[in-house]
């Protein structure tokens, strides 16, 4: 039984496990979250030729997204909903202001899909529809700033016209 490492967590793991192949390099994982991880933005753990990812040089990815919430959340949710999302790895900072919650995490270890989807437990397990809203307001806020970044960038990158 050949050994290799997971590129996202570094356990060992065998090389079969959840396996695939990316840039003719074939990979393992320890878990369906490490993959789900990789899949979403495999450039972070084996960069792109000549550079090195940032997980290989020891870097973290942090990224902040503010979610604005329809209802600011009462003070029993919002304690529930940070002391949730503190508990999946990755993520570093959760911060709740009236109708904002700010989350602030690492993409290497969390990915946006995972986030939403706890969100939307957290929320379901809270009242009833509530973690319908938490996930809209997370993928409006992906929306946004991805027209915000495609603003920045003239606007026309990567279109056929």
């Amino acid at each position: 039984m050949s050994e290799t490492k997971c590129p996202v967590c570094h356990m060992t793991v065998d090389a079969d496990h959840l396996a695939r192949a990316y840039l003719g390099m074939r990979f393992a994982f320890c878990s369906q979250q490490c993959r789900e991880r990789f899949d979403a933005n495999p450039h972070l753990y084996v960069g792109h030729p000549g550079h090195p990812a940032p997980a290989q040089s020891g870097e973290a990815v942090i990224k902040e997204r503010t979610l604005r919430l329809a209802a600011p959340l009462s003070a029993a949710q919002a304690a529930r909903v940070v002391e949730e999302l503190q508990t999946m790895m990755g993520v570093h900072e959760v911060t709740v202001a009236g109708d904002r919650l700010r989350i602030r995490y690492d993409l290497l270890q969390a990915t946006a899909e995972q986030i939403e989807r706890r969100l939307t437990a957290i929320g379901n397990a809270l009242e009833d529809g509530l973690g319908e809203k938490l996930r809209r307001a997370f993928v409006h806020y992906l929306e946004e700033t991805a027209l915000a970044n495609l603003e920045q960038h003239g606007g026309s990158h990567g279109h056929h016209h």
